[in-house]
């Protein structure tokens, strides 16, 4: 039987060096931001649409998506994310869905969501969180200082930046009470990579629901 299971976390919270892991232990990973990238391809209806909806200026000189002029509106208006999320969430739900079922018919045994705003969408009934039925969820938690500091590194963006992209989101302290399982990636890898290994081991063997050790 193939086991679903959503995983999420927070903005820097370091949900991609969870599910990279859980990927390499042997889990069928599919990526819902990934899709959105390709349904988000230049030239594509999606694209085309949210030019409509937020005006030529998100759109770079290549007609390429310019996710930074995007998400400088919608992480700080919600109706503008609730705009976007009108036009994103139908197709990628799609898609999802049509992966999971490939995924079934190949009887892999554990398939995992990895769905940014899971549970945002689970509350909302909104997107794929809420069109798939999982059969464990999986939060990735980190202290809200250290996904700041992750954001700054990466995105080279301001503290302001990244504090405002992170309390856009639903808190993670929320999304870990509602979380079957929680990664704790405060620490180093190494202990963050044995977490992921207990996980795999509980995900592989059957339904169960614990907080990773």
């Amino acid at each position: 039987m193939t086991r679903i299971v959503g995983l999420s976390g927070g903005i820097g919270s370091g949900k991609s060096t969870v599910s990279r892991g859980l990927a390499a232990l042997g889990a069928t990973v599919i990526d819902a931001d990934a899709i959105v990238h390709q349904l988000q391809a230049p030239g594509s209806p999606m694209l085309a649409e949210i030019a409509i909806a937020f005006g030529p200026g998100v759109i770079d000189a290549e007609g390429r998506l310019d996710r930074a002029a995007l998400g400088a509106i919608v992480f700080r208006d919600a109706a503008a994310r609730t705009r976007l999320g009108t036009i994103v969430h139908p197709p990628v739900a799609a898609e999802i869905a049509r992966r999971v079922a490939r995924a079934r018919s190949q009887r892999a045994r554990v398939v995992v969501l990895d769905i940014p705003l899971l549970f945002e969408g689970r509350k909302a009934g909104t997107g794929s969180a809420a069109a798939m039925e999982f059969d464990a969820t999986v939060v990735v938690w980190a202290p809200e200082q250290a996904q700041i500091e992750r954001q700054i590194a990466r995105d080279r963006c301001s503290p302001e930046e990244a504090l405002q992209r992170v309390r856009a989101q639903l808190p993670l302290h929320e999304k870990k009470a509602l979380a079957d399982f929680v990664i704790d990636n405060s620490g180093t890898p190494e202990e963050t990579e044995r977490q992921v290994r207990a996980l795999w081991e509980t995900l592989s063997r059957g339904p169960a629901r614990a907080e990773a050790p």
